[in-house]
């Protein structure tokens, strides 16, 4: 696995605020990039669940609230989580009981920001991070200078 540079960028927002939400296109790394993160905070303090698994998206989406409420206490990573954008407002009711900086950690595509149910729910209470594409210097393992060259000359 590469390192990735918005890695960083999850970690502080971790740090600080109930929920965060690593968003990008299909393919880019996101669930490897929180399965890194996960195995690195120490698996034993997350419990992770993927949307994609058919059980987990009907159970949560027969009883959201329920799904959400009957979670393990630990820290939760919710892959894939525009599957379901019912479950916004239970993580805002949770989060609303028990503020605990980095509760939740969501991954899911972009557009997931334009459900209102979203936008509305989990304003200030959540904080997002765009993963793009693996850059050449992710893969060089290089910090990236354009810019500073760019301004410099």
């Amino acid at each position: 696995m590469y390192p990735r540079f918005s890695e960083i960028n999850v970690k502080e927002a971790l740090s600080d605020t109930p929920v965060v939400f690593v968003m990008g296109p299909r393919q880019v790394g996101k669930t490897t990039l929180v399965k890194g993160l996960i195995e690195e905070m120490g698996v034993e303090h997350w419990e992770y669940i993927t949307l994609d698994d058919q059980a987990q998206f009907e159970i949560a989406q027969t009883d959201p609230v329920g799904f959400i409420r009957n979670l393990p206490p630990k820290r939760i990573a919710l892959d894939e989580v525009q599957r379901l954008p019912e479950l916004f407002v239970s993580i805002k009711q949770a989060v609303d009981e028990q503020r605990t900086p980095g509760r939740f950690l969501l991954t899911g595509s972009a557009n997931a920001l334009l459900l209102p149910r979203l936008s509305d729910s989990l304003a200030g209470r959540m904080e997002s991070v765009r993963l793009m594409t693996l850059s050449e210097c992710e893969i060089q393992g290089q910090q990236p200078t354009f810019l500073s060259k760019l301004l410099s000359q």
